[in-house]
Parts: C-alpha cells; sequence; structure tokens
C-alpha cells in the first residue's frame, strides 16, 4: 500500500476540524483509521514533574518545538536507553529531541533552533496530536 502522507495529514486535519472521534475509508483493499483520543493538551500540567518537565506552553515563553504529525512521544529511542534530551541540555539545529511513531513508523523530531531545552511538555509514550507543543527551547547563555 503506497501511503500518501499529504492525503494523511488532511484526513487527520478534517478529523480535528469536524469534531468526529473516529474516522474510517476504505477502498479496494487498502484502508485507513483515525481515531481521535480527546485534546491532550488539557493534560499538560501546570508544574512539572515525573516525566513532565517544565511549566505548562501558556505560561512559558522561549520557542516551541511542535508536533509534526499525530503519534505515540518517545523521548528514547528504545525503552531501555536514556533521553535524547533533558531540561537543561544544550542543543544545535538538527539535534534529536525525542521520536514520534505513526503508523509504525519512527519519526525523528528535531531542534529547529540552538538553544537550552526549558522545558519538556509531554509524557514519555503518551499520544499527541498535530502542533501540539513537546518542547520549550531557550536561548544559550
Amino acid at each position: 500500500m503506497a501511503v500518501d502522507l499529504r492525503k494523511i495529514k488532511k484526513l487527520i486535519e478534517l478529523v480535528q476540524e469536524s469534531g468526529i472521534n473516529e474516522l474510517e475509508i476504505k477502498d479496494g483493499e487498502e484502508s485507513i483509521r483515525i481515531i481521535r483520543h480527546g485534546n491532550i493538551t488539557a493534560q499538560v500540567p501546570l508544574a512539572g514533574s515525573g516525566d513532565y518537565e517544565g511549566a505548562a506552553p501558556e505560561q512559558s515563553g522561549g520557542h516551541r518545538i511542535l508536533s509534526p504529525m499525530v503519534g505515540t512521544f518517545y523521548r528514547a529511542p528504545s525503552p531501555e536507553a536514556r533521553p535524547f534530551v533533558e531540561v537543561g541540555t544544550e542543543v544545535a539545529i538538527g539535534d534529536t529531541l525525542a521520536v514520534i511513531e505513526a503508523m509504525k513508523m519512527m519519526n525523528q523530531i528535531a531542534a529547529d533552533k540552538a538553544g537550552v531545552v526549558r522545558a519538556i511538555l509531554v509524557e514519555n509514550a503518551a499520544a499527541v496530536e498535530f502542533d501540539q507543543p513537546l518542547f520549550i527551547i531557550d536561548d544559550a547563555e
């Protein structure tokens, strides 16, 4: 099955905009199913604890790294590996911050700004939505 990511992204946007919770499309032997699990961003705590680190996006300045897709957020390349970054880690443009698993594919999330990771806004192994804030990066001091 040839995957057209632009079409899938459009379908995801339609599901988000319409407010429906599930969409399934079948075309011959090919099918795609998109399930919406509510508004994940409402689960970001106001203060950091555990895998949540830093402040909620509404309270924070700095540069936000947003999720480019819907999927599952992972802070490390495997369950037994160390996280790619921690709060306080200095990063350069292109450094891997996390991965998002979508449709059985691991997609690297890279820094698009150099600086220091000030906040990690998503719990490890949590579902993320398109354009959900993942990290806040401040200029290096």
